[in-house]
């Protein structure tokens, strides 16, 4: 609707006589308050969009970030503790995971499938005989 009124200003500008120089108060004054509508909303929405960047970068802990980058020690300290957290998840996941192999893999055996179930029956004797600490 802006625009329309723009266009409007405009074409009424140049139908005017060239020469005259007296321009229609009412029509400046619309074309100057239709331009400021124009810039007050372009300025809300930048600062609008200025808002949002603060409230993401405040999301994202920027501000932590950068704080623990000039603390290395505790940049280490963190590290450390990360890796060792993520080291025992590893291995109580894997011990799960192997149990739980390892328990369908007795079921398996126990159906006596008839070329399964010697392979699976080998294993799952070479697995229990390392768990005991005995080599073959």
């Amino acid at each position: 609707m802006v625009d329309k009124e723009k266009e409007a200003a405009r074409a009424g500008r140049d139908s005017e006589p060239a020469g005259s120089g007296a321009a229609n108060p009412h029509e400046l004054e619309r074309t100057l308050q239709s331009d400021l509508t124009t810039m007050e909303k372009m300025v809300r929405h930048i600062h609008d969009l200025t808002v949002k960047v603060a409230q993401d970068m405040e999301k994202a802990r920027i501000a932590e970030y950068t704080e623990l980058l000039f603390k290395p020690w505790k940049l280490i300290w963190v590290n450390i503790l990360a890796g060792t957290a993520r080291g025992v998840g590893i291995a109580i996941g894997f011990t799960f995971f192997a149990a739980t192999i390892l328990y369908i893999l007795q079921g398996l055996g126990a159906l006596n499938l008839p070329i399964i179930g010697d392979y699976i029956a080998d294993i799952v004797r070479i697995v229990q005989r390392q768990l005991e600490g005995k080599t073959y």
